[in-house]
């Protein structure tokens, strides 16, 4: 499977497993395989990233978090806590998915779910950063 390269610094030291023609990434937060797809390569970089550059613990990390936005289910992608509270809300998208406003304003949405006070919408390539402060978004690059 050709993966592409993303723009993180560092290295991760990912675990794969390859069942029949699929192929798996091990996910230390849920301590299983996952699927590895396009999205899934971006949120493990960000779990290792967090895990091993930021030396956060698993369990400030929550993965796949539901939440209840408009009456419908939705599932955020990452979530980086600080003593339980929401600290950094991380949307990931897939490589050749174009970040725009409108993906923006989703991960927007979730966060007043959420109230992370740091958000990131991210496709492995481009990472957009901003943090909520006076009821609006600025963005930063950290």
């Amino acid at each position: 499977m050709e993966l592409p390269k993303l723009n993180f610094q560092e290295t991760f030291d990912f675990k794969f497993r390859k069942d029949k023609d699929k192929f798996f990434i091990y996910d230390p937060i849920r301590k299983t395989y996952l699927l590895l797809t396009p999205e899934e390569w971006v949120r493990q970089h960000w779990v290792h990233y967090y895990l091993t550059v930021k030396s956060y613990s698993v369990s400030a990390l929550v993965t796949e978090k539901k939440i209840v936005l408009n009456g419908l289910t939705k599932r955020i992608d990452l979530l980086i806590t600080e003593k339980t509270r929401p600290k950094i809300l991380i949307e990931c998208k897939a490589p050749q998915i174009k970040l725009t406003e409108k993906t923006f304003e989703q991960t927007a949405r979730y966060n007043s779910i959420i109230g992370a006070k740091e958000i990131v919408l991210t496709n492995g390539l481009q990472h957009i950063h901003a943090y909520f402060e006076n009821g609006e978004y600025l963005f930063y690059k950290p």
